[in-house]
Formats: C-alpha cells, structure tokens, sequence
C-alpha cells in the first residue's frame, strides 16, 4: 500500500511538471481571423508499428465521432516489414512511403501528400481521448492560438520512470513548450517550414520553439490543451528498463542535441521493433 501510494504521489507530481507550459486560456490578445476548417489531417509516422497502431487509429476514430469536420488518416510508413500498412489500410488510411531514418522527413512526408486544413501529429504508440479532436476544433476556431501541444499521460508508472523523466525537465522547462501531439494549420505548418529535416532527433521540441516564436509574430499563443489529452505507450522503458534514461545522461544530452545519428539509432531505429 505504501508503494502505491508512492506511485500515485510521483504521478501527480509528473502532472504537475507538464502544468508549467502555457495554459490554453483567452485573454486579451489580437485574433485572427477563425480558421475554416474543412477537413482534419492526422499524421502518424510507423516503422513496424502493428503491435499498437490499431489503438491508436481506433482513438482517432472515435474522437472523429464527437465532431462534425471530416477526418483524414495519414500513415508514413518508414521501412515496415510488418502488417503496419494493412492494418493502417484497412481504417481507410491514406498511406505514404519514407525510407530514410529521419523522423523529421517521415513526418513531412505525410503532411506532403495530406489534403486537411488542420494538421495534427500523432505517434502511433500513442492514442487521444475521445475529447481531443474537439478540443483542437474549438481552440483552433476561437482564433487566438497559433496551435500547439497536448497534455500527455503514460500507460504506466514507476519510480524509475520518474527519475527518467526527470533527466528531460531541464531540457523542457528551458523552452516551455508541450508537444506530444501537435495541432496547427496547414498553412502555418508550411509558413515555419515543417518539421526540420537535419535534425536527428528531437525534431518535435525543434519544431514546437519554431512554432511559438512564429506565433508571437502574429501576436498569437502557443497552448497545451489539457482537458483531453493522449496516453503513450512506455515501450522505451520496457525495452530499456524504467531507469534507462536516468542511467544514461550522456544519451539523453546527445538525442536533445538533435543531430547525434548514432543515439538516434541506438535508442529509435535499432532497437528491434
């Protein structure tokens, strides 16, 4: 009992570190224009993703139920040797081809050949609440945020993984941005140059700083929507073990440089899934 009590305590207080990126709240800012929205995007990167990619679609298609916009599926398959497409084909998915080990270009590449307004970016060990889609519309629509990130919740939880995470904070608190699942318009994606693809890893932070500074050119805000959010998968942790990351300093500080190829395909690409 004390053990789970510890849980829950470390939990919260991992809750609470994600509460330190801005609030989506409306305050007196100029705003644009609303967005018309005539059809969602949802871009989701795999490499042999079959082991979860079925949650993650059927996610997105039960938030697709809670509102009135169209939704199209993009999958960016990068080198999948398993039944990832088939079973990205079979919820109407439209599928794209990207081989190069860059996660940065296999998720430009769905956004490429996708036909949406609104982009939104998920990974496919991920799945939303039925809530996100609606969430996303109505932020989008009142007209006073650039985009931005989401609140996101682990499958499971350990000390070890807290300690883990807590050898990311000083990289995030640094730049005070969510991400996790991005949402914007195709237009501003495009405006700030999509993801950058010399960048090896951490292209998602990369591209959340892009987007908050091109934000307050136009006087407008980055959010974190926090009355949904999405779950991912602890993969990582259970291939590596829950104190991985709190082990190795040296790894965690050469994935956030962005450009270590080596750590990049150590801890993402080689790693036999």
């Amino acid at each position: 009992h004390h053990y789970s009590r510890k849980l829950i305590h470390i939990s919260k207080r991992f809750e609470n570190m994600q509460k330190m990126t801005p609030e989506l709240h409306h305050s007196k800012v100029n705003s644009k224009k609303a967005i018309v929205m005539k059809k969602i995007s949802v871009i989701i990167p795999a490499h042999n993703e079959e082991n979860y990619i079925e949650k993650c679609l059927t996610s997105i298609k039960e938030a697709e139920s809670k509102i009135d916009t169209p939704v199209e599926i993009v999958v960016s398959l990068n080198q999948c040797t398993d039944k990832t497409e088939l079973i990205a084909k079979s919820f109407g998915a439209i599928c794209v081809y990207e081989d190069e080990k860059n996660i940065a270009k296999i998720r430009n590449a769905g956004v490429k050949i996708s036909t949406g307004d609104i982009i939104i970016t998920i990974d496919s060990d991920s799945w939303m609440s039925q809530n996100m889609l609606k969430e996303v519309v109505d932020r989008l629509k009142d007209g006073k945020y650039i985009g931005g990130g989401v609140r996101i919740k682990l499958e499971r939880f350990s000390i070890g993984i807290f300690f883990s995470l807590m050898m990311l904070v000083p990289y995030l608190l640094k730049d005070k941005v969510s991400a996790g699942m991005f949402w914007l318009s195709k237009k501003d994606f495009n405006e700030i140059g999509g993801f950058d693809e010399k960048r090896i890893s951490t292209e998602d932070i990369h591209f959340a700083k892009k987007l908050k500074s091109y934000g307050k050119t136009k006087n407008l805000r980055y959010g974190t929507i926090r009355k949904a959010h999405i779950t991912t998968s602890c993969r990582k942790f259970d291939q590596f073990g829950d104190w991985y990351l709190f082990k190795n300093p040296k790894m965690v500080k050469a994935i956030f440089r962005g450009d270590n190829q080596k750590a990049a395909d150590d801890f993402y690409y080689k790693t036999g899934r």
